[in-house]
């Protein structure tokens, strides 16, 4: 299964406790921690948590260099706790805007948990979908023939996803808003939406429990029909 989050509500949660906003961040860094671990333990294949989109560089300055401090602080103190339960790390959008010391962290963490063979943590850094289609666009020369395994092959390159990802079973998105904000929009083509009113630092384990079990009750169907369901409903 993969679970895709969008982490939405850190500022609003930091002003509603009239704390500053590096607070809120703080705190959705905590619930992270938390969520990680209870999906690991519900043996959730893949987790892709969207931690910084391109669209937001557009904050102010010192609010962007927190939320780099703060996931410098989270490859360095989580990718150990990641190789102990087999967990593999995988940061994916773009790099050529980063940093070289948190390039440089992003690499040795990915190195770190290569081998690891548990649920794929992917952390979507200076992502845009839009930005990725694009460029996978581009990369196609005139007269190449390309199929859809060939063509999640090399979004997969474009993401620096360590290998091509099943696409998104169920994407969760905190905060109120029902939106997906530019966000794995080729892996969610059929994911099952939740969306939920309570900020990401409010977001435990009962909430994603919550959120597994209504998708548990989903009718997944792929553009097809149920023709059991079909037929009794033409005879009811």
């Amino acid at each position: 299964m993969h679970i895709a989050i969008i982490m939405d509500g850190n500022g609003r949660w930091a002003l509603r406790q009239r704390l500053p906003r590096t607070a809120g961040h703080r705190a959705g860094a905590d619930a992270v921690d938390a969520i990680v671990e209870a999906a690991a333990r519900r043996r959730v294949g893949t987790l892709t948590l969207y931690a910084f989109s391109a669209a937001n560089w557009q904050r102010p300055a010192v609010e962007v260099t927190g939320l780099f401090a703060l996931f410098k602080r989270y490859l360095k103190t989580q990718t150990s706790r990641c190789v102990e339960q087999s967990i593999r790390l995988n940061v994916i959008g773009r790099r050529d805007r980063l940093s070289p010391d948190l390039l440089s962290l992003i690499e040795s963490s990915e190195q770190a948990t290569a081998r690891c063979t548990g649920m794929r943590l992917r952390i979507a850094v200076d992502y845009s979908a839009q930005h990725s289609l694009m460029e996978v666009c581009r990369r196609v020369r005139a007269g190449d023939s390309i199929d859809r395994s060939h063509f999640v092959e090399r979004l997969a390159e474009v993401d620096h996803a360590a290998a091509p990802t099943p696409e998104v079973d169920l994407l969760i998105r905190t905060g109120g808003e029902k939106r997906l904000s530019d966000f794995l929009l080729w892996e969610c083509a059929y994911a099952e939406l939740h969306f939920v009113d309570c900020l990401w630092p409010d977001f435990d384990e009962r909430a994603l429990d919550d959120a597994l079990e209504e998708y548990a009750r989903r009718d997944r169907r792929f553009g097809g029909i149920d023709e059991g369901r079909f037929v009794s409903s033409a005879h009811g």
